[in-house]
């Protein structure tokens, strides 16, 4: 199956933007829908957003819709999460995930592929 490494994640003001990557490799890239999910501290895992095997479909949770963009190369074997307009509340470790293609859900218990997570800390 493939195997995901996340990288970007940093210290932030608020107010200020970062950019995310998930890099693939292993089983062929396109055969998975991806998404970013969060986990802060004394929380449950959230989802954030997801993209489709194609890119062509994209959701996105209520917290950061209209702030965060999903996007994916799968020429380059990456996905992306572009986060403006940073808030607190935002800061969570970030995980990308793998399911297989046509699951269409946004429910971690769906996604079977995993990365090790990369810390945003968004400061006030």
């Amino acid at each position: 199956q493939v195997q995901l490494v996340e990288s970007g994640g940093g210290l932030v003001q608020a107010g200020g933007s970062l950019r995310l990557s998930c890099a693939a490799s292993g089983r062929t890239f396109s055969n998975y829908d991806m998404a970013w999910f969060r986990q802060a501290p004394g929380k449950e895992r959230e989802f954030v957003a997801r993209i489709s095997w194609s890119g062509s479909t994209t959701n996105y949770a209520d917290s950061v819709k209209g702030r965060f963009t999903i996007s994916r190369d799968n020429a380059k074997n990456t996905m992306y999460l572009q986060m403006n307009s940073l808030k607190p509340e935002d800061t969570a470790v970030y995980y990308c995930a793998a399911q297989p293609k046509y699951l269409a859900s946004i429910l971690a218990s769906t996604y079977n592929v995993w990365g090790q997570g990369t810390q945003v800390t968004v400061s006030a």
